[in-house]
């Protein structure tokens, strides 16, 4: 059988970062899922081409080996002699490119062997220890894909936990959002991914917060931020005003003698802390003083006298 390419299976060059690796075999994975191709009949194969490529490059042990031995066949015979440990056999090739394994017991095989029965090629299991499946058997177990799902949410929604539906692959699934849910914050729903193959267990379904910006409230960590206009006249006499909370409208008290820009806290008053019953983060509350525009003389008289009394 000639070599098999596993780089080039998955699409990378030889000197590909795990993370390239990871990434490209997820891709292709997806792709050539059976359970997504039903009707492609090379689907299972390529399929399982992929996992091998990725059983193999995605392990720097394996892949050290396979970049050492995979390319010329007379060393994996030293390879063997190596490896082994109650046997005088291993691994010999032919000038007709036969190859082939012999050892002190009856069982060989040769390179007409190479991609039979089993769900990888005998190059890969002889190689790297893996058992070859009998024939009839149900093969290799996979674990199914991951799923990844984008929920976007209001920043009033964030505060309460409540219901959301989502669809994935034309699937319902129903989640609880917990209170509190940060932006950018990933959640696993385990088991809620593509189904596994040949019995493999189900993959994860992971589930990315969206949340928007709020035209009245800024959120930083568990505090909430907003703004309050007050009159001049409240500024610096002192009274009320009625300002925005994430649980609705409520009177604040302003101190005589407020400056523009000034903050108070109000503890408990912001957003609920993930996963923390009754836990809140604070309300902070930036004021800012309305100057008067379009006084009359008389009034501006008032204004002069009370600069002259200072």
């Amino acid at each position: 059988m000639s070599y098999i390419d596993y780089y080039k299976v998955l699409g990378v060059e030889k000197n590909a970062t795990q993370d390239d690796i990871k990434k490209a075999y997820r891709k292709l994975a997806r792709k050539y899922h059976p359970d997504l191709n039903p009707n492609d009949s090379s689907a299972k194969d390529k399929f399982q081409s992929i996992n091998e490529a990725n059983e193999v490059l995605s392990n720097p042990e394996k892949r050290k080996k396979y970049d050492e031995y995979g390319e010329n066949w007379k060393h994996a015979e030293e390879f063997e002699k190596q490896k082994q440990k109650h046997s005088e056999g291993g691994f010999h090739s032919g000038e007709d490119g036969s190859y082939w394994y012999s050892s002190n017991d009856t069982h060989e095989f040769n390179g007409d062997s190479f991609g039979g029965e089993g769900g990888f090629s005998d190059f890969f299991e002889s190689l790297f220890g893996q058992k070859s499946n009998t024939k009839g058997g149900r093969g290799r177990e996979f674990r199914g894909q991951d799923y990844n799902a984008e929920l976007n949410l209001s920043l009033i929604e964030a505060s309460k936990t409540h219901k959301q539906i989502i669809n994935i692959n034309g699937k319902n699934v129903r989640i609880t959002v917990p209170a509190g849910i940060a932006n950018g914050q990933t959640i696993k729903l385990k088991g809620f991914g593509a189904p596994g193959f040949n019995g493999g267990p189900s993959g994860d379904l992971y589930i990315k917060f969206v949340i928007a910006d709020d035209n009245i409230f800024k959120r930083m960590g568990n505090d909430i931020y907003v703004k309050a206009t007050i009159d001049l006249y409240t500024a610096v006499l002192g009274g009320e005003t009625t300002i925005d909370t994430m649980s609705g409208k409520v009177k604040l008290k302003v101190k005589s003698g407020t400056q523009n820009e000034s903050k108070v806290r109000l503890k408990g008053k912001g957003f609920p802390i993930y996963k923390q019953d009754n836990q809140f983060g604070d309300l902070i509350v930036t004021y800012n003083v309305l100057i008067p525009e379009n006084l009359t003389d008389k009034q501006k008289d008032l204004f002069k006298q009370i600069k002259e009394s200072r």
